[in-house]
């Protein structure tokens, strides 16, 4: 989705993300490292390592999917992963 067209409240979700991705790439310490940050209306609800009580939190914070945004945290976004496969 084009950044252009996001709500006011997906705008404030990714921006927090990149917040705390960038702070986490940044810090090996970070407390955020390796966990899956989830982010509803703009404020962070849940930090775990199991997506599953992420998307669970989620759901009980907002039932609007539109308002809700998760990350694994300390993930370089912007790299290109080649999968390789012998058929």
């Amino acid at each position: 989705m084009n950044a252009n067209n996001l709500s006011p409240i997906e705008q404030q979700n990714r921006e927090l993300a990149e917040r705390i991705n960038a702070e986490t790439l940044r810090d090996p310490h970070s407390i955020y490292r390796g966990k899956f940050v989830g982010i509803a209306n703009g404020q962070i609800v849940v930090v775990s390592d199991d997506l599953e009580e992420v998307a669970q939190r989620l759901r009980q914070a907002d039932p609007d999917p539109r308002n809700l945004f998760f990350l694994e945290a300390g993930r370089d976004y912007d790299a290109v992963e080649f999968i390789w496969s012998a058929f």
